[in-house]
């Protein structure tokens, strides 16, 4: 099995070329789902420690999601042997069949070891629609990466076939005509969430729409999650227009999570272009930092970057208006799509921070405070996987590519009314 895990850069790393860094970035991070993974499941831990494994066995689904989808990148760029990443998956993949599912979701945390659900807060003991949606991302892009006519491979497909087919997406349509986020058979629907946007659930009405066994019907995301009253935005923020979401866009996971598989490239619908809405979003992100009001340290050109991650004070879903001086490298790195020189001066400049304490076997550490002289000792799934994804996207656009050739994100998008260079014209025009 390769080793990522050596946790000292080069030494020479701020003179390599833009290639050989991202190379260097994105390779360390895959350790965190290959070596990092759980021993039992192969599932990704929900967060990591810079020294040892946890002592608990806490896995997450949405952040398994990403870590597949960051394991096809090692294959792809021969890190990984394409038969033991192919060996890992159907790991994966024995170990979810056997986990309770609740109407076909998973749950946002199972036990890596027993697969039983762990309550991810008060009452939310059960169907996490949005986390599952994350592990159907990385599960598609699997399925279509593992197209070729072996045993193993078509075993892969059928199987992922068969997890997909069992998703009840209608059931978690109630009498509001709205998509609901959870459901428990211990507290059913008291947690009362329904998805309306702008955040990062977008993907999960694509699939929910292009469903083969139990779609939704399309008004479901035009009324329902179009209509909340945070969608639409169109005030300025630093200067820049911004079309959807909270003010100053929210943490910037928003442009992440769902566009790891979507290709935002040319998408649009009735309601937005979502390129221009997540450029805009890390252009905010990137020049509120950059003019940094509250005169936070170390916040510049080369030091930005606001998402959810680990602070000295806990988790927060850190972004412009909720900026508690906490930079995550995360929310920079898998920005390289929609601003690459900003994401790369991002890079170098975390290079220069104090490096046994910025990076690690895994990577760069979940997030740092240079008010408290504070860094993270932990790295988190859903912050290390986008990085592998977003870096890949702009390199090469593999996962866009894998995902957008999927037949039911096609008839999803298409029956929501979306276009995309990824649709034909005539497929478009269906549904």
């Amino acid at each position: 099995m390769p080793s990522f895990a050596s946790p000292n850069l080069p030494p020479h790393a701020a003179e390599l070329d833009d290639d050989a860094l991202l190379d260097i970035v994105q390779r360390q991070t895959v350790g965190y789902f290959w070596e990092g993974a759980h021993p039992v499941s192969g599932l990704a831990r929900d967060r990591q420690k810079t020294t040892g494994d946890p002592a608990n066995d806490l896995v997450a689904i949405g952040g398994t999601g990403f870590g597949i989808m960051a394991l096809i990148v090692a294959v792809e760029r021969d890190w990984i042997d394409r038969g033991a990443a192919l060996r890992r998956l159907l790991q994966m993949l024995d170990f979810l069949e056997r986990s309770p599912r609740y109407h076909g979701m998973f749950p946002h945390f199972i036990n890596g070891c027993t697969g039983d659900t762990i309550p991810f807060r008060r009452r939310d003991d059960g169907a996490d629609l949005v986390e599952t949606t994350f592990l159907f991302q990385g599960l598609i892009c699997a399925r279509e990466y593992f197209a070729a006519n072996t045993a193993e491979e078509s075993t892969l497909r059928d199987r992922v076939n068969g997890m997909l087919n069992q998703t009840e997406w209608d059931w978690f349509v109630r009498g509001d005509q709205q998509l609901h986020w959870h459901w428990s058979r211990n507290h059913g629907w008291a947690m009362d969430s329904p998805i309306t946007g702008w955040n990062e659930c977008l993907l999960s009405f694509v699939l929910a729409a292009g469903s083969s066994c139990h779609p939704i019907d399309p008004k479901i995301y035009h009324e329902g999650f179009v209509a909340g009253s945070s969608f639409q935005n169109g005030r300025a923020y630093h200067g820049i227009s911004l079309p959807l979401g909270m003010n100053f866009g929210g943490p910037l996971f928003f442009a992440h999570y769902s566009f790891c598989g979507l290709d935002p490239r040319g998408l649009v619908d009735r309601h937005a272009d979502y390129w221009d809405q997540n450029v805009r979003h890390a252009q905010i992100n990137h020049r509120h930092c950059v003019l940094n009001p509250l005169g936070h340290v170390g916040y510049g050109p080369d030091c930005w970057g606001l998402t959810s991650s680990h602070g000295p004070g806990g988790y927060v879903a850190h972004a412009p208006d909720r900026d508690l001086g906490v930079i995550t490298p995360s929310a920079g790195l898998s920005s390289f799509p929609y601003v690459p020189t900003e994401a790369m001066c991002a890079l170098r400049g975390f290079l220069i921070k104090p490096r046994k304490r910025i990076w690690g076997r895994f990577g760069f550490v979940d997030a740092f405070c240079e008010n408290r002289n504070w860094y993270s000792r932990t790295y988190l799934a859903i912050n290390q996987g986008p990085i592998v994804a977003m870096i890949e996207n702009h390199r090469t656009g593999l996962l866009w590519d894998l995902f957008m050739a999927a037949p039911e994100i096609r008839i999803g998008l298409a029956k929501l009314g979306f276009t995309s260079p990824h649709l034909s014209r005539d497929f478009a025009k269906a549904g």
